[in-house]
């Protein structure tokens, strides 16, 4: 359980997310996951990094369950700035990253692949952010990166999910496969991207970073203040309080379990 790396092909490092029972990661989690992003970048002999995880979703965001059993606001701190960590240790990471995508990918797992340089997903994956549900607010920056402008707003406000399909019609998945093929399809995507010259493609991904049209840093974090109101308010407790009192997908009882 936690967060691992590994060097399966030459040039390709694989970040690997295990947090049973559904990639809900704690405080400490999003942090390990920065760290290791960042480390795998950093790594001279390596060209690609994949992003990965094991069971039976990519991400449900943070442990909501850590922030409502921690008095004060440190979790939820604590939360909002281990989510801004990886989110931009994979957005600034030295080599394009490449996210493998199964299952469920929310909340913060969108964070994750909105600033991923590609995505590969398995037949059966869904994006979305529930923030609203579950009384945060967040994560838009890169659901724009996803999507054009009025779909994200209206995903957003209704916290409804969009299909790995639906996305690659948009062009932002690479490839669609079905899930036992999913590693296979971002190694293979990876090792395309491993075997330019090391030195060359560490110069594209600072080019393509430095005509960005949004500074998805700044961006996030303006929404972040939001966050913070909304809990200063009391209505992010008021909100998280009704979280699996309503009904919910299994995945988000499992969230509970």
């Amino acid at each position: 359980m936690g967060v691992s790396t590994s060097a399966p092909d030459k040039g390709i490092a694989v970040v690997t997310v295990d947090f049973p029972p559904v990639n809900a990661l704690p405080v400490q989690g999003w942090y390990d996951l920065a760290a290791a992003v960042r480390a795998a970048g950093a790594d001279p002999e390596v060209r690609c990094v994949v992003l990965t995880a094991e069971g039976r979703g990519f991400n449900a965001g943070v442990d909501i369950k850590e922030i409502q059993r921690t008095a004060g606001h440190d979790a939820l701190l604590g939360a909002n700035r281990g989510c801004y960590e990886a989110f931009a240790a994979v957005y600034d990471c030295a080599v394009p990253v490449v996210a493998a995508v199964q299952g469920f990918c929310l909340g913060g797992g969108i964070g994750l692949v909105g600033n991923a340089d590609a995505i590969v997903a398995s037949e059966d994956a869904t994006f979305g952010l529930p923030e609203l549900d579950r009384g945060a607010l967040g994560a838009a920056t890169h659901l724009s990166r996803l999507v054009p402008q009025q779909l994200m707003r209206a995903l957003y406000y209704t916290s409804r999910t969009v299909t790995a399909e639906e996305l690659h019609r948009h062009g932002s998945v690479w490839r669609v496969v079905p899930r036992e093929e999913l590693l296979d399809a971002a190694l293979g995507l990876a090792r395309e991207i491993a075997a330019k010259d090391g030195q060359l493609i560490r110069l594209a991904k600072a080019a393509i970073n430095g005509i960005d049209p949004v500074d998805v840093h700044r961006s996030y974090r303006f929404e972040q203040g939001f966050t913070f109101e909304a809990n200063l308010s009391g209505v992010a407790d008021r909100v998280r309080d009704t979280f699996g009192k309503q009904d919910t997908s299994e995945t988000d009882k499992e969230q509970q379990s």
